[in-house]
């Protein structure tokens, strides 16, 4: 069986995410189990079968397939079949007829029509491509909805461990108070303010853990998993895979990425390369393309259409019988033509509104360039401070763990009040939260650059997981 250009497309578009490939078929699956671990690769391939947003696009091309298939009929000969047979009353029928009945077998090929059908072919072949592309956006945007969901789960989950962090070290702080005050080294108040320290740390840490549960039903929505499962209705996996900062690549053929000191030349290449492979805009390319053909389609009705046509005809008309004897059979063929002279200005009409639509149709292409341009300016620009702010977070947090050993090594000294120890320890909690900040933000930035300039994901399975469970 011969595939369609557009069916090929899809199929080699999915090809490139081979994680994909071992999921269910591409159907969902509401009997999956929450699985023990779970990667980011993983974790597109799953959506990329069991996103609703990309399953909803796979469909529209599956309905724009039908279109085509319903447009090109026009171009091919139809055969039709009729039959028929009536009975009259003996005082009606005339010379005691009363049995007739007929059957035929027609076959009609257009010859010309004016172009309109070769142009609505055209039309819709190109808003079938059109809704390819339009997959192909559909999936670089969810895909990166999951890379953000993904992300914004690691960095929760770290700013636990930070504030868990935080709250070791003002309970070492506070023990090691108490054990000065019992020594009588320190007053009252110095044991209180620790107290206090170690309280007002909590809501954070409570915060930064309820932000984790909602970041993972936030990436439940995107990847599409449904679980109908009970027994793992609170069942979470573990999450693999950590924040770095390592530079990127925005080059198709994979060579090394342009740098934040770079950021013209980036810009640049950016924006050739959006206008030559944002899905997005080249749909409305494709869409203006099909609008052309559609004033073509309008302007046809102004010229005569021209079909041929062959049939074969039984038929009987019977006297008072209906034996078979009076049947006659024969062939017919001929041509037939229609010429619309003059139908009140209707075609005028419709061939104004094709032409208009056109016209919407280039403004939405210039529109959604200027779009373009402005998204990748500032996906670039975010990127730029992204990398600025993760190279600084590095050199802050040497100096806050520094800060905090200074501190500590002065009270114990004498030389340092509590009230240093405390700040310390504040600073460099600061610190880690700003460097996760920056490293979460750089991976979105870079992310975000590369669905901007309409390049597909990255993704790099890392081997098989332990999900779907072997059956």
């Amino acid at each position: 069986m011969r595939l369609s250009r557009p069916v090929l497309l899809v199929a080699s578009l999915l090809a490139a995410y081979p994680a994909a490939a071992q999921i269910n078929d591409g159907k969902p699956d509401p009997t999956i189990a929450v699985p023990e671990a779970l990667d980011l690769p993983y974790a597109l391939g799953f959506a990329l079968d069991n996103n609703f947003t990309i399953r909803q696009a796979k469909e529209r091309i599956r309905q724009q397939e039908g279109i085509v298939v319903e447009v090109r009929s026009a171009q091919i000969p139809n055969v039709s079949a009729a039959a028929g047979y009536n009975r009259n009353a003996v005082e009606i029928g005339g010379n005691g007829l009363d049995h007739n009945w007929s059957a035929d077998i027609t076959a009609r090929q257009v010859i010309f029509a004016g172009g309109g059908v070769t142009a609505s072919v055209k039309a819709q072949q190109l808003a079938l491509d059109a809704a390819v592309l339009s997959l192909r956006a559909v999936i670089n945007d969810a895909l990166l909805d999951v890379r953000t969901r993904f992300y914004t789960v690691l960095v929760n989950r770290e700013r636990i461990k930070v504030q868990e962090q935080n709250i070791e070290l003002l309970q070492r702080q506070l023990q090691d108070v108490k054990n000065r005050f019992e020594a009588g080294t320190v007053s009252n108040f110095e044991v209180l303010r620790s107290e206090v320290a170690l309280a007002n740390a909590q809501p954070a840490l409570i915060t930064a853990r309820n932000d984790y549960r909602l970041a993972i039903e936030e990436l439940r929505r995107a990847l599409g998993f449904v679980n109908a499962n009970d027994q793992n209705a609170t069942k979470l996996p573990e999450f693999i895979g950590t924040l770095e900062f390592t530079p990127a690549s925005f080059d198709p053929q994979g060579t090394a990425g342009a740098t934040a000191e770079q950021g013209r030349d980036l810009i640049r290449t950016a924006l050739v390369t959006a206008h030559e492979q944002r899905p997005d805009l080249q749909r409305l390319v494709r869409l203006q393309d099909s609008a052309e053909q559609g004033v073509t389609v309008r302007r046809a009705n102004y010229l005569p259409a021209l079909s041929a046509y062959a049939a074969y005809d039984w038929r009987m008309n019977s006297t008072g019988s209906s034996s078979l004897t009076n049947a006659r059979d024969g062939w017919t063929v001929g041509l037939s033509s229609t010429w619309n002279i003059f139908d009140g200005r209707a075609t005028a009409g419709r061939v104004s509104q094709a032409r208009s639509l056109l016209e919407q149709a280039k403004l939405s292409v210039a529109e959604a360039q200027l779009i373009v341009d402005v998204d990748v300016r500032r996906s670039v620009s975010l990127y730029q401070q992204a990398v600025e702010l993760a190279a600084s977070s590095k050199k802050v947090i040497e100096q806050a763990e520094e800060s905090v050993r200074l501190a500590n090594a002065r009270f114990s000294a004498g030389t340092a009040t509590q009230l240093d120890v405390l700040t310390a320890q504040t600073d460099l909690t600061t610190a880690r939260l700003n460097q996760l900040q920056a490293y979460y933000s750089y991976n979105v930035a870079v992310a975000n650059v590369r669905r901007a300039m309409g390049l597909a994901d990255e993704l790099k399975p890392t081997g098989e997981m332990p999900w779907p469970p072997k059956k």
